[in-house]
């Protein structure tokens, strides 16, 4: 198999104008200003709350970075763009942390429209949810731990219940691969206890309903040996979407204010060795395993590839594949899908306001120059020296 270079510029921003390059230079610095950054969350939300018009401003940084539109349609020119360098679309309805039930309904009817969207189209291999999209937070929370539950919350659990397994029908029936995103620690184990109904329903011939394991928590390699085991004496086939996470400095403080062990890693080694092995183990178990590897960490790239090879498995397998966020890790993304392999963005949608949450934790991700910020900012000022040079 073809090396991966990882530091080639040229292929990671073929797809960028200069004017683009620039663009994401600038907003990249802005992230690495942590002083900035602490005011702004509570700006940009006070701004949105009173109706101050900042949107158009929203709309030409952060959300043209990171997203394809606000509506479905908005989102068809970044498909076509990302498409044809080799890059394929994970249509996501970014809308979360609702608690009314018309929204529900209407968050479904959307995660619906991307599934009838990607039918049929090469180019969306696969679509994505929130649980917390589709149902009460607190509703979450109780079930969690499957303490004995009112006729009420019992019967909110069976419409939320059913709210999913239309959705996941629905992607069964049309082919497309479903993506379930990872939560908070304590509403997780009622999003896997969903996720596993749905695979039992659904995983039975192929791999449609993915869950999705969020390896900063010391418990999740566990998870996925428990989850084979399930699986082969239930008869579905298990699929995963493995990340490292998104959630840990919330987990942590929650830990410590509610004085219990906190669910996170000791420490990033620890974590990036679980990622790894979560990766090895599903190679290993290959091809009863789907796997969907989310990481921006090049080393784990690198090293999925290298299992891929030792397997003999081709790099455009159909049930492996990396993903990476839009706007992010471009250098990932484009050098991967130029060797062949299986390689989509998640490209997020929705009304400006309703992907706020989404975008801040995006900012918040890259505010440290250390690490992600630095990475993209060095690189695009390697891709805008070497084309002076040009």
């Amino acid at each position: 198999m073809t090396q991966i270079d990882f530091k080639n510029t040229e292929i990671a921003f073929k797809s960028l104008s200069n004017v683009d390059l620039k663009k994401a230079k600038f907003l990249f610095g802005l992230f690495g200003q942590k002083w900035l950054m602490g005011i702004g969350k509570p700006l940009l939300s006070f701004s949105l709350t009173v109706g101050l018009p900042i949107k158009g401003i929203i709309r030409r940084t952060v959300f043209h970075q990171f997203c394809g539109g606000e509506f479905i349609e908005d989102c068809v020119n970044k498909i076509n763009d990302l498409a044809k360098f080799n890059v394929k679309t994970i249509l996501d309805y970014s809308v979360e942390g609702k608690n009314d039930e018309l929204d529900f309904r209407n968050t479904a009817r959307e995660i619906i429209a991307t599934i009838v969207k990607a039918k049929g189209n090469p180019k969306i291999p696969f679509c994505v949810f929130k649980i917390t999209g589709l149902a009460p937070f607190a509703l979450l929370e109780l079930a969690n731990d499957q303490t004995e539950l009112t006729d009420v919350a019992r019967s909110e659990l069976s419409i939320v219940r059913h709210r999913i397994e239309n959705i996941c029908k629905t992607a069964h029936d049309a082919g497309v691969p479903i993506l379930i995103d990872a939560e908070d620690s304590w509403i997780q184990n009622t999003i896997d206890r969903i996720a596993e109904e749905m695979m039992e329903l659904f995983n039975k011939e192929k791999h449609i309903v993915f869950n999705t394991v969020q390896l900063y928590r010391h418990d999740r390699l566990k998870y996925i040996e428990e989850l084979h085991e399930r699986s082969v004496t239930n008869g579905f086939k298990p699929a995963l979407k493995i990340v490292r996470g998104a959630y840990m400095e919330k987990e942590r403080e929650r830990a410590r204010k509610l004085n219990y062990p906190s669910p996170i890693q000791s420490n990033k080694e620890a974590c990036d060795s679980d990622y790894n092995k979560a990766l090895e183990y599903c190679m290993n178990h290959y091809p009863h395993f789907a796997v969907c590897a989310g990481t921006h960490n090049e080393e784990s790239c690198e090293y999925l590839t290298k299992l891929m090879e030792e397997k003999n498995i081709s790099p455009n397998d159909e049930l492996i594949w990396f993903s990476q966020l839009l706007g992010m890790s471009d250098n990932i993304s484009y050098n991967l899908a130029k060797g062949g392999y299986n390689v989509a963005k998640y490209v997020p949608y929705g009304p400006i306001s309703e992907v706020m949450p989404y975008l801040m934790r995006r900012a918040e991700e890259n505010s440290s120059m250390e690490g992600q910020t630095g990475r993209e900012l060095g690189l695009i000022q390697i891709e805008i020296e070497r084309r002076k040079q040009l």
